[in-house]
């Protein structure tokens, strides 16, 4: 129990939010995590190091390069994925930050993106450390539970009030860098003080949740919601200082002072983020991965569009128009006003410019951003023959069950109308099995991503890697594989 010392007296206390996840940091080893937590890190890593190899022929990705690359060289300490440059720590987690999230391939765990935003920080400490394929794991589940704890504390975009899906005024992923910072402080192995006060320090320099501002302000910046380099070297920051002697704000996340109260949330809720925290593993059974890259509120659009093109063998010059239905939040301003593609930020997230891709039948993957096909004048054209708006069902079946996200398309060809309809998507988990996506699955999309930048048999030695992570003794040599 600790304590304080008031008047000359010794008083023991209830330990704060950051002093129960310090606790729960340092007395987590890799034989305490879940099966679960085990496999869908590994499954994290896999899919996050894949959307960064894919992520290279974007410019997003070569911006966060070459920003690393004027400020962060001279100090070779790890490497930037697919390119294999070798900078300082920050520069490291900056670029591969960017690369990650640069398709919006990358997974998400609830609140949203939280793996483009702590995978870098750790990744790159455990390979200039030589820390183990363990260390790694370990870390990786402890950056999405504390992230995925703390953000469903906050409110979210898909909460319900009402009757109503309410996007609130104030909104992120900034609390990833708690999820960041404690991975860095496992794997250097930082003691339980230590640990706190680099939490602490997290929550004084997260950035502003400026999330419903990006959604809001058209043209979107190409930053999107949060830069994930930028966060990525936050958490090194936070981790760093507590090592040097800074103190940390223990108390960051409580109170009428805390965390979410400069945040701008308008709730907090401890109890979640510390409901049987060491026993239960939450961000497993709701981590969802793309098979699209976009933005996950059109993907059952996408799944309903490609039935019925794929089963009654539909070709783009037949189809008179197209009418998607799916979540609430396409009414906002980002969905409903994006018109122009002028880069491939905007179009992760035109709903006719994707919708359009998927008639084309052009197969997911990092060719949807490419520039010839951003500038396709019949994918364009195309564009003009698609409508949509929100589900009427979303709110109720999303009531009932949260992994819903009920989704419909009618296309009109050949003098009929064509729908397909369906409650859950593929990537996310649901009563439906076959919205799992297999381990199989998950290889593939990393091969087909990885193939954008590094050879067949690199691959093929890369991905047998990440299965088999637990078996790698030196993520400083590992590190290798996953460039040129």
């Amino acid at each position: 129990m600790p304590v304080s010392t008031i008047g000359g007296y010794v008083m023991e206390r209830k330990p704060t939010t950051i002093e129960a996840l310090s606790d729960f940091v340092v007395r987590t080893r890799f034989e305490d995590l879940s099966t679960e937590a085990v496999n869908e890190s590994k499954r994290l890593l896999l899919d996050c190091l894949g959307c960064a190899l894919g992520g290279s022929t974007t410019d997003k990705g070569r911006w966060g390069l070459q920003f690393a690359r004027k400020f962060f060289s001279g100090q070779p300490q790890a490497t930037v994925f697919g390119f294999g440059d070798r900078l300082s720590v920050l520069g490291a987690a900056f670029a591969n930050g960017e690369l990650i999230n640069s398709l919006d391939y990358d997974p998400i765990v609830p609140p949203g993106h939280i793996s483009p935003f702590v995978i870098p920080s750790l990744w790159a400490m455990a390979e200039m450390g030589n820390a183990s394929g363990k260390d790694v794991i370990t870390a990786c589940a402890l950056a999405h539970e504390i992230s995925h704890r703390v953000g469903k504390s906050l409110p979210n975009y898909r909460d319900i009030i009402e009757g109503k899906v309410v996007w609130p005024a104030v909104a992120g992923y900034s609390c990833s860098i708690f999820g960041g910072t404690a991975g860095v402080a496992k794997i250097d192995r930082f003691s339980k003080e230590k640990t706190a006060h680099a939490l602490g320090i997290a929550g004084h320099i997260a950035p502003m949740q400026a999330h419903t501002a990006w959604k809001n302000h058209l043209p979107p910046s190409t930053t999107k919601y949060l830069l994930a380099g930028w966060i990525s070297q936050g958490a090194i920051t936070a981790a760093s200082l507590a090592e040097l002697g800074h103190r940390g704000d223990i108390e960051a996340m409580d109170g009428e002072y805390g965390f979410w109260r400069y945040a701008g949330a308008k709730k907090w809720d401890p109890s979640f983020c510390l409901d049987r925290l060491g026993e239960v593993w939450f961000f497993p059974p709701v981590t969802t991965f793309k098979p699209y890259p976009a933005c996950r509120i059109m993907h059952g659009a996408f799944d309903c569009l490609s039935v019925i093109v794929e089963r009654e063998n539909l070709q783009p010059q037949e189809i008179e128009s197209i009418r998607a239905y799916m979540e609430s939040s396409v009414e906002e301003p980002l969905w409903q006003e994006l018109k122009q593609v002028e880069n491939h930020v905007d179009a992760q997230f035109n709903v006719a410019f994707t919708l359009s891709l998927v008639a084309h039948r052009l197969e997911p993957g990092p060719r949807w951003m490419d520039h010839d096909i951003l500038n396709n004048s019949e994918i364009r054209k195309f564009m003009d023959k698609i409508t949509y708006g929100v589900h009427p069902r979303y709110v109720e079946d999303l009531a009932k069950d949260p992994r819903s996200r009920t989704s419909r398309v009618e296309v009109v060809a050949r003098g009929k109308t064509f729908v397909h309809e369906k409650r859950y998507i593929k990537g996310s988990p649901s009563p439906d099995p076959a919205t799992y996506m297999t381990d199989e699955e998950m290889v593939a999309k990393f091969k087909g991503n990885a193939a954008r930048i590094l050879p067949s048999a690199k691959i093929d030695a890369a991905v047998d890697a990440l299965r088999n992570l637990e078996n790698i003794d030196d993520m400083g040599a590992a590190a290798k594989l996953f460039s040129l």
